[in-house]
């Protein structure tokens, strides 16, 4: 499958902020920006920002950022699933994963989330695709927000809906191992029968074995 990136961009101001929306951006695009240092949900910031600049020149991979001025303080990450996960077998071309979504802290008050799932879902190319996310309790920042872990999950299921994500069923033991845990994905308006009944059996992979 040919991966056609189109650039949109959004602007709007709070208050007391000015916050720029865009992507896909390349690594060399990026390269120009500055990565806040509490963006480290997944690993220390600087590490985080030349992983984040390596899926953007994947063919595949789609980086939308939210920035003031020249500094990042919040990206979303799209790409074909991990070759060792479940997600990736069969390497089915139509099967892609939101990596990973993060707000520095500082700005989680201005819906920025909802705003960069929005732009990244204005791409028409993306209805081609199955986009799934693995929701894990232990990524969250569950200290700093102040929720427990069920409020956080309903959070993210929120914000995930807001980008037309569903919960599904999966009996992937990442998933199951704690039911806070959570599937979701987004079906693409141009995704066929056969290709959904593929998605079904990487969910349910294996369950007939003893």
């Amino acid at each position: 499958m040919h991966h056609t990136k189109t650039y949109y961009k959004e602007e709007f101001e709070t208050e007391n902020h000015s916050f720029i929306v865009e992507g896909p951006l390349t690594a060399e695009t990026l390269s120009a920006f500055t990565f806040d240092d509490g963006l480290d949900a997944f690993r220390p910031p600087k590490e985080q920002f030349e992983a984040v600049m390596e899926i953007a020149d994947l063919e595949e991979g789609r980086i939308i950022i939210v920035r003031t001025e020249s500094h990042i303080i919040g990206y979303v990450t799209f790409l074909h699933p991990d070759p060792m996960e479940r997600w990736s077998d069969g390497n089915l071309p139509y099967i892609m994963e939101l990596g990973a979504v993060e707000i520095s802290l500082d700005y989680r008050s201005f819906g920025l989330g909802k705003r960069l799932l929005k732009l990244a879902m204005q791409d028409d190319h993306m209805e081609n695709y199955i986009i799934i996310t693995t929701e894990y309790y232990w990524h969250w920042d569950l200290k700093n927000s102040g929720l427990g872990v069920y409020e956080y999950k309903e959070l993210m299921i929120s914000l995930m809906a807001s980008a037309g994500f569903e919960v599904f069923q999966t009996n992937d033991p990442e998933i199951t191992g704690h039911p806070a845990n959570t599937l979701m994905a987004r079906i693409g308006s141009n995704i066929e029968e056969e290709q959904m009944m593929a998605f079904d059996e990487l969910r349910f992979k294996n369950r007939f074995f003893i």
